[in-house]
């Protein structure tokens, strides 16, 4: 229905712009204050709209019919080099905007179940908003858990690497993409091998989660 779908592109939305808040957060935590000064430690989202992965992308997956809706806001500048720790900073940083997805995920989820469990019954549009807010954040969560680079997960391996480990891995930072771009295109079943680690892991934690 149009008031789901609208409200559902305001929730991906939020969701994306919590992630990279939390990253700038974090740095600033860590003694670097390049996000606070490029006026991105807001919840205002125009600030953080990308054109492509916060408008068109999903727009064009809803008109798809596509059974995942994703998305992304413009990244939040980090500058590593002023962190007080540099090995922890990095690590924490890169961790804060799943962690940030993972908890609006489990906060979803408490709330549609405690509703649920009230003697009223509560809006039908409020539960569909509820649970999509829990798979939302799941996807992006989990997604970006990717150790390929330029997603988060690598990031975060690349922080707990010995040096010369390190300085190896970071030889495929040009083709995350790419590597990204394969993994959407190798067919698996009936979708592609990206989708389908993504489902399972999805649906081990919205198992967890009670859904």
């Amino acid at each position: 229905m149009p008031e789901f779908f609208a409200l559902s592109i305001i929730v991906l939305l939020f969701s994306v712009i919590i992630h990279e808040v939390m990253h700038g957060w974090v740095a600033l935590k860590f003694g670097d204050h390049t996000a606070e000064r490029a006026g991105r430690l807001t919840l205002n989202p125009i600030p953080h709209i990308d054109l492509f992965g916060t408008i068109l992308l999903p727009a064009l997956l809803i008109f798809t019919g596509s059974p995942i809706l994703f998305g992304w806001a413009k990244p939040v500048p980090v500058n590593p080099l002023n962190f007080s720790n540099l090995r922890r900073g990095e690590l924490m940083v890169s961790a804060a905007g799943i962690l940030a997805n993972f908890s609006l995920a489990i906060a979803a989820a408490l709330i549609y179940h405690f509703l649920n469990a009230l003697p009223q019954t509560f809006p039908a549009l409020l539960g569909s908003l509820l649970r999509f807010t829990v798979l939302i954040n799941l996807v992006l969560g989990i997604f970006n858990l990717f150790p390929i680079p330029p997603l988060d997960g690598s990031k975060i391996l690349l922080s707990q690497l010995p040096y010369n480990l390190a300085k190896s891995y970071q030889r495929i930072e040009p083709y995350g993409f790419f590597i990204l771009l394969i993994l959407l295109m190798v067919p698996f079943g009936q979708s592609s091998l990206l989708h389908a680690i993504l489902g399972f892991f999805v649906g081990v934690f919205s198992s967890l989660l009670g859904f």
